[in-house]
């Protein structure tokens, strides 16, 4: 049996909010609860979900930039939950990250070939001659000239500052990109351009991506699969097809039915939801989503639905289907 790349089981981040100095007490907010998914090598898992249901939490748990309050994180069969010094340090060639804003997550005082460069001073004791060989190629690969080696972060478009924030995530041959909303704060032609990138990269190199997003269309475009989180769970995981043609939980098919549809003669069927979204202070029960769903009855308040097969092949956490 094929070992996982990534496995992912129970996780949890908890946050000790501290709401005294308004008469409150004490109170814990879940940001992430409970979260499981595998990945394996050159496939594109989407994590997806509004703001705040703690998709980018996940991300950043996982490249370990924050010490997860349970479960496992493991790495071809490795448990790198707890891992610390040097362990945790041999992680981080195996695991990088493209984060969301391409001029914040690089240093503006450093020139763009020093920030690929990095990296690879950090982790390969090689001469310098061989280190700019590969800083090079590395621009190459992204589709920046080697004259942009010289520049400041400032002088470059958001996208060529992404393209050379993908360079820099791939000095180190990782075989896991955590991508959090990497084409976000993008124009949407130059979404497209670092899209196709990423997926020529994928073709050529064989990595995979853990692509964090709320953008349903590119979401289609670039996923093998996806997850779709609700307040800190994920409610829908499944094969790309499965979930956009036969989506077997409410809020997915609320989330696909907002999407843009490029044709005007395609008309979807809005799927609208009422209400507000929960309190972390003061969690509801059962189904974390039942008081904004359409469809919800009496076990839906009390009673909190597991992962369950579904007949498009996905597994959905919903008491309809029951």
């Amino acid at each position: 049996m094929t070992v996982a790349l990534l496995e992912v089981a129970d996780l949890k981040k908890h946050y000790d909010a501290q709401t005294r100095a308004l008469g409150r007490s004490n109170t814990t907010v879940k940001a992430v609860d409970g979260v499981s998914f595998c990945m394996h090598r050159g496939e594109t898992l989407a994590l997806v979900g509004e703001s705040g249901c703690g998709k980018s939490t996940v991300g950043k748990l996982i490249v370990r930039l924050s010490d997860p309050t349970g479960g496992m994180i493991r790495i071809d069969g490795s448990d790198i939950t707890r891992a610390r010094g040097e362990p945790l340090r041999r992680l981080r060639r195996r695991i990088q990250m493209v984060f969301q804003d391409p001029y914040a997550s690089l240093n503006a005082r450093m020139r763009a070939g020093d920030i690929v460069r990095e990296p690879l001073e950090n982790f390969d004791r090689r001469p310098a001659g061989e280190l700019d060989k590969i800083v090079v190629e590395l621009f190459a690969k992204v589709g920046l000239q080697r004259e942009a080696m010289q520049k400041f972060p400032f002088e470059f478009s958001g996208g060529q500052r992404q393209r050379l924030g993908i360079a820099r995530a791939l000095a180190l041959s990782p075989e896991l990109i955590v991508a959090d909303e990497p084409v976000s704060a993008l124009d949407v032609s130059v979404q497209a351009q670092v899209i196709n990138l990423l997926m020529d990269l994928q073709a050529e190199l064989g990595v995979a991506y853990l692509f964090i997003s709320h953008d349903l269309g590119v979401v289609e475009h670039i996923a093998h699969r996806v997850a779709v989180m609700y307040f800190g769970r994920i409610v829908e995981i499944g094969h790309k097809r499965a979930i956009f043609d036969q989506p077997a939980h409410p809020y997915t098919r609320s989330l696909i039915s907002a999407a843009p549809v490029i044709d005007p003669a395609l008309r979807r069927k809005r799927v609208l939801l009422e209400g507000d979204l929960p309190s972390h202070d003061n969690p509801p029960t059962g189904c974390p989503f039942h008081s904004r769903c359409p469809s919800a009855f009496d076990r839906c308040r009390v009673e909190a639905p597991e992962l369950a097969p579904r007949r498009g092949g996905q597994l959905a956490a919903c008491h309809l289907s029951d």
